[in-house]
């Protein structure tokens, strides 16, 4: 039936990189910059302030502003609307004399410009202000766009290599010849944005392996990383230069591509070459895990974890512990157990495999009837990892616990605490709930129809880039701005965290919500095992507008329009959409499932013939959402309006949900979500009503 991919990194189009990525501070806002750039240097102003609206009228308004900064965004705002409309002599009037006063924005004036006077059909006047952006702005990314329509595509070419104008240029040539062996390179390197970046991949492999250099490899290995193909990633990392993260990715691709033995070798052979780097210890750790039996694992764990210690990489260390805990248990050797135990609280006690196995411990207390044990070991979570992915699912189990317990008062608090501390968390939503605020139950959701305000939304400030980057972004102009940063993002196999969250934004921006949102909420998962990104992203978790671009509403009027036909709660249904495909309208999974709402093929089929569609389109948004309606609907007259078991069923199917319930009491619907033994449906069931209750805090609520 339906197919959820619970993991981003199931999709063709996202690699596990971000695992390795460096660290950096965020700094929101620009200062006060000068500009002393050409004949006469405007005064200088600062940067932020206020995004401009997007009325026209409010534009023009702001245009007459005596606020310098207000007037010239407001303009340059004015000038794309009026070329959008076909009115180059109105776009000319409002960029008159601009760049010089709206100095970080010159080169994009310039272009602008240029296109008007295109539109005129003045070639004359645009060739002249092309040549002017050379001479003023040669070193500008926006110079590549010159130097095309000047007819200069080696210069261009041989300046601005990653910008998408000249890797387009390079792909239409191509196109007529694919055996250019230098084109086939540049693309590459800089050229993953393309459709058909796979098959240039695949062309340089085959046709021009003896031209590669080490280097080429890399680059070829690379992409081959971010678009999933991990045994070609693997082969084409041999040849690359071998550096630790090199030759780790040699076995992890290995590994990822089932090929154990050849992973095992890779793994022993980085080892060798570099022990003295962290890449080194995660061999280490890969190398126990593939063990067979947990005895098997012990001295591979006890390397590993000499490794971990004396290459400072802490958290492998801490993960080689839990794992030498855990295979102590399956020996039956308590006192290895215990002593692990207590080296990993009082070594590592802030790491997230000691919060792992706090909750390990809790939850073998708790099952026992040991409340007071259960309870010891989460306050031990929420004092030494306040911030781990478990500490709200601890908290909460605390407060169901203390209701077992006898303790309704206690119970009440620590709900209230879950809802403050953790308040973006599906285990927020559900304390709520049993706290009886009017936030939906799991039979009530459906039901419900909040009022949404969809413009509330306002931008979050990049956090890196050149002035214009961040300029380009506030003003809207997303396009463009992804342009320039494919120029000036130059680290792109081990970005800083400010530089991750700038890529996430931009590709918000573009309409890229799958990468877009992955690169976002990966910053929580860095989070737990690197204390600077932590300290990078509190005062994100903070900002509203961060929580804004981390739920978008793409199709919103599609949305409503067929949930309500439906009568399904709108917001329930983005919250499905954003867990099953974020919002990729021809995305397809492993399986066949395809579109916005992931449905099989066969299953749209099946319900298009209840619907009498006889004509429809999985990739076409309105077909996918009006037919993934139909059948959310259908999976919650099945259980008698339950969300939690019609998203159960539209992740697994009836069939499974029909022997858990034989098995599982509903009873007691918490312990019915843990019992979930599949942990796609697991994670999925509590993702979705977690995308519900964000979307409800930021849309719905007065």
């Amino acid at each position: 039936m339906v197919q959820f991919l619970s993991k981003v990194k199931r999709y063709q189009r996202i690699g596990p990189w971000l695992l390795s990525l460096l660290l950096a501070t965020l700094v929101l806002g620009a200062g006060l910059v000068k500009w002393h750039h050409g004949r006469s240097p405007a005064p200088p102003y600062r940067l932020n302030g206020e995004a401009p609206p997007k009325s026209v009228p409010a534009l023009v308004q702001w245009a007459r502003s005596g606020d310098p900064l207000k007037r010239d965004r407001a303009r340059y705002l004015l000038a794309v609307d009026s070329l959008r409309r076909n009115q180059p002599q109105g776009a000319l009037q409002w960029l008159e004399g601009l760049e010089q006063t709206y100095r970080p924005m010159a080169a994009p004036i310039l272009l602008l410009r240029a296109k008007a006077y295109q539109q005129q059909g003045d070639d004359r006047k645009a060739k002249a202000t092309w040549q002017q952006l050379l001479r003023e702005y040669g070193t500008a990314p926006e110079a590549a766009v010159a130097l095309l329509n000047l007819n200069r595509p080696e210069e261009a070419i041989a300046r601005f290599p990653q910008h998408p104008a000249v890797v387009n240029y390079v792909a239409q040539q191509l196109e007529k010849n694919p055996d250019q062996v230098p084109y086939l390179k540049l693309v590459a390197r800089h050229g993953l944005f393309l459709q058909a970046y796979g098959t240039y991949l695949e062309i340089l492999r085959q046709r021009y392996a003896d031209q590669l250099t080490p280097a080429d490899w890399e680059a070829i290995a690379f992409g081959y990383w971010e678009k999933m193909q991990y045994a070609s990633a693997a082969a084409a990392y041999a040849k690359a230069p071998p550096t630790p993260l090199n030759l780790y990715r040699v076995g992890r691709g290995r590994q990822l591509s089932e090929d154990t033995a050849g992973a095992i070798a890779a793994y022993q052979a980085l080892i060798q070459r570099f022990p003295n780097s962290s890449e080194a210890a995660l061999a280490q750790l890969r190398l126990a895990h593939l063990a067979k039996t947990p005895a098997a694992r012990l001295p591979l764990l006890a390397k590993c974890l000499q490794f971990a210690t004396q290459n400072q990489a802490p958290a492998i260390a801490a993960d080689a512990l839990l794992a030498q805990y855990q295979a102590y248990r399956e020996l039956g050797n308590t006192k290895g157990a215990q002593q692990t135990q207590q080296q990993l609280f009082k070594a590592y006690p802030q790491s997230s495999a000691a919060a792992e196995l706090r909750w390990q411990l809790a939850q073998g207390a708790a099952q026992k009837r040991q409340w007071s044990q259960a309870q010891q070991w989460v306050r031990e979570i929420l004092k030494f990892n306040p911030e781990s992915e478990l500490a709200p699912q601890a908290a909460f189990w605390q407060g169901k616990w203390q209701g077992e317990a006898g303790q309704p008062q206690g119970q009440r608090q620590t709900w209230q605490l879950v809802t403050e501390r953790y308040p973006h968390t599906y285990y927020a939503w559900r304390a709520a709930s049993l706290l009886k605020k009017p936030v939906g139950t799991f039979t009530t959701l459906r039901q419900q129809r909040p009022s949404v305000a969809g413009d509330r939304q306002t931008l979050l400030p990049l956090a890196t880039g050149s002035p214009t980057l961040q300029e380009l972004y506030l003003l809207r102009q997303f396009q463009e701005a992804w342009q320039r940063w494919q120029w000036e993002f130059q680290n792109r196999v081990t970005p800083t965290a400010a530089e991750q969250l700038t890529d996430g934004l931009i590709r918000l921006g573009v309409g890229e919500y799958l990468d877009g949102i992955f690169m976002l909420q990966n910053l929580f998962t860095r989070a737990a095992r690197e204390p600077q990104v932590a300290t990078f992203l509190a005062p994100l978790r903070r900002d509203v507008r961060f929580w804004y671009a981390l739920y978008p509403l793409p199709y919103w009027e599609l949305v409503k329009k067929w949930s309500l036909t439906h009568n399904l709660n709108p917001l329930l249904v983005m919250a499905l959409i954003r867990q099953e495909s974020r919002f990729e309208k021809d995305i397809r999974s492993v399986v066949g499932a395809t579109g916005l709402m992931q449905l099989m093929p066969e299953t749209a089929a099946w319900i298009a013939e209840q619907l009498n569609l006889e004509d429809y389109s999985l990739v076409d948004p309105e077909h996918n959402i009006r037919l993934g309606t139909w059948y959310f609907d259908y999976t919650h007259n099945q259980y008698n309006q339950n969300t939690l078991l019609a998203l159960a069923s539209y992740n697994a199917g009836p069939g499974n949900v029909s022997q858990w319930l034989e098995r599982f009491d509903i009873g007691d619907s918490d312990r019915f979500v843990e019992s979930i033994p599949f942990p796609e449906t697991y994670g999925y069931v509590k993702s979705v009503l977690e995308n519900y209750w964000n979307y409800w805090q930021l849309y719905a609520q007065p």
